[in-house]
């Protein structure tokens, strides 16, 4: 199954990436219409859209999950049903397929919910309660875009078709294009992960590895990028770019800060990835779609061979995930840490790899561009902080000693993951230089003075020099977070998101509903029906049996009463 589903991947990869070639260069969008059925005077129609950017995405998440099916082969190697894991991997490549190639809302929303749902089973694969949080917390933080995407539908209905395509660019300043506009970034921001629904993502890290270097680096999280560069032009033309710059550039930072608190390898790999979303969403925000595809897809590349580098490590580790664990993997794991080493530069902006390209054009535009300052230093920061927490990651893993139990056996040789890897780790080297080659049919000429054409690698620098001092450590090792308690439990736990995001949201409902059924449920409604009628009727009941079924003497007592009552009333 393994096997079949590679070899069928990665010729659609290929044909997919040829072919968006072809239409780069010949400038060409297909836009094909199926008639579904034709019934009288109504007409079902299936859209596809087919142009460089949907073919070229649709080519990168081919060839990424093809090989991270190869891997899963190794890693899902001791588990019995890993048939039916591959079908869910399968039908979450579908679902994204759909939603790639799709100019219109219905589809769209077909393919979003896909997602959503086989997304749910990933993350729950592991069945433990741990995973059944994490995919609820999941399902439902995405529940709020599939529902604005449903009413961004049902504001649609006042142009008779849902092909969104068609009206972007005439009904730009219409307020019911304001209206889907808003309710397509809420639904984007939820699918990727945006400050106020950021809780979900690492919470996913539950799932299996290979689903991680899939689903929550390179294509869902993505979906929601992907969605916005195609209404590209609401966001440019009103506040709601302003909104989203301000939004995701405050996920950037959130994110980079609280990687650097974090000591779960997975997490802290999500919140890089989370970290990534906020600068394509606040690039894509200011009006620069082709720079975000450009990052999306340069992204896609290294972040999925980060996460199967930590699926290679957490396997040999005897499923541990915390870094302070371990130390000294160089020494045992050369190969994998080789692709991790390339993978963590090129997504710190290290010169000529996969990140470099996109991200210090990125930074470079947004300095010639009109931000203001608070925008400039949460770009620039953030980039520093990325630098920080990756080379902290570096130190704590790679060097040292190993600092696990001594009976674990490391070996290099799991091959079948390795040669998964090596696939992603050509892909994370040249894919920047060529995409860089493709996407732009001209070099960005941009011009900035020698301080600020310098000021990215400084703070590069800079952000790598902070990981080395805060990885640190020796014998008598006071840990300097500790001084400020408060404060490093504030950034380490993403600003508390995912406790307003659970325990937030629920505590009130939970407390009411305790009152409302302690006061009515088991109370006042016991009191008036239920349990207290029924003990009234029966001892009425009791009563009347009594005086039925007792003697002759109440009998007639009752007899004399009633002839009493009836000479009263007779004589009266």
């Amino acid at each position: 199954m393994c096997s079949i589903s590679f070899v069928n991947l990665i010729s659609m990869s290929l044909s997919c990436f040829l072919l968006s070639l072809y239409f780069l260069l010949n400038d060409m969008i297909y836009f094909i219409e199926w008639e579904l059925v034709s019934l009288n005077s109504m007409s079902i129609v299936m859209t596809f859209l087919f142009d460089w950017m949907s073919l070229l995405f649709m080519s990168f998440v081919l060839m990424i999950s093809s090989l991270v099916i190869f891997y899963s082969k190794e890693y899902m190697m001791n588990d019995n049903y890993i048939n039916r894991f591959i079908m869910l991997v399968l039908m979450f490549v579908l679902s994204m397929m759909l939603l790639i190639i799709s100019p219109n809302l219905i589809s769209i929303l077909l393919g979003w919910d896909g997602l959503g749902l086989v997304s749910y089973c990933l993350v729950i694969y592991f069945q433990n309660i741990k995973s059944y949080n994490a995919g609820m917390l999941t399902a439902l933080s995405n529940r709020i875009g599939d529902v604005a995407l449903l009413l961004s539908i049902a504001w649609m209905l006042n142009y008779g078709s849902w092909n969104y395509i068609f009206y972007l660019e005439i009904m730009q300043n219409e307020f019911e294009m304001l209206m889907i506009g808003s309710l397509v970034m809420l639904a984007a921001m939820t699918k990727s992960a945006q400050i106020p629904f950021s809780s979900w993502l690492p919470a996913a890290m539950a799932a299996p590895t290979p689903v991680s270097a899939l689903v929550h680096s390179s294509t869902l999280v993505t979906a929601g990028v992907y969605l916005l560069i195609r209404f590209n032009i609401i966001l440019s033309t009103s506040w709601l770019g302003q909104l989203m710059l301000l939004l995701s550039g405050l996920t950037m930072f959130m994110a980079g800060l609280g990687a650097n608190f974090e000591f779960d390898l997975k997490k802290i790999i999500a919140l890089s990835t989370l970290s990534q979303l906020g600068l394509m969403m606040s690039i894509l925000s200011m009006g620069f779609l082709k720079l975000a595809m450009f990052h999306l897809l340069t992204h896609a590349l290294f972040k999925a061979l980060l996460f199967m580098c930590a699926g290679a490590i957490i396997h040999n580790m005897n499923n541990s995930q915390d870094i302070r664990l371990m130390g000294g993997l160089s020494i045992h794991m050369p190969l994998t840490s080789a692709c991790f080493n390339v993978s963590n530069l090129a997504l710190c902006g290290m010169p000529f790899l996969a990140g470099f390209y996109s991200k210090d054009m990125i930074l470079e535009i947004v300095s010639i561009s009109n931000v203001n300052m608070f925008s400039f230093f949460l770009y620039y920061f953030s980039t520093g902080l990325t630098v920080s927490y990756s080379f902290r990651l570096v130190y704590y893993s790679m060097t040292g000693d190993l600092n696990c139990g001594s009976l674990n056996m490391l070996n290099d040789e799991s091959w079948i993951m390795l040669r998964g890897m090596m696939g992603l780790l050509i892909m994370s080297i040249i894919g920047g230089s060529m995409l860089n080659w493709l996407i732009f049919p001209f070099p960005y000429m941009i011009c900035l003075p020698i301080y600020m054409k310098l000021l990215t690698l400084f703070v590069c620098i800079v952000g790598g020099l902070f990981g080395y001092l805060i990885s640190l450590s020796n014998l008598f090792f006071l840990n300097k977070s500790l001084f400020m308690y408060n404060l490093s439990t504030f950034l380490g736990s993403m600003w508390f998101m995912p406790y307003i995001s659970t325990y937030g949201m629920i505590f009130y409902p939970l407390n009411y509903g305790q009152l409302v059924v302690k006061s009515f449920d088991q109370g006042w409604s016991e009191y008036f029906g239920g349990q207290h009628l029924y003990q009234k009727l029966s001892m009425y009941s009791k009563t009347l049996f009594l005086m039925h079924n007792n003697s002759l003497k109440i009998y007639l007592l009752l007899f004399v009463f009633w002839i009493l009552i009836l000479l009263i009333l007779l004589f009266l």
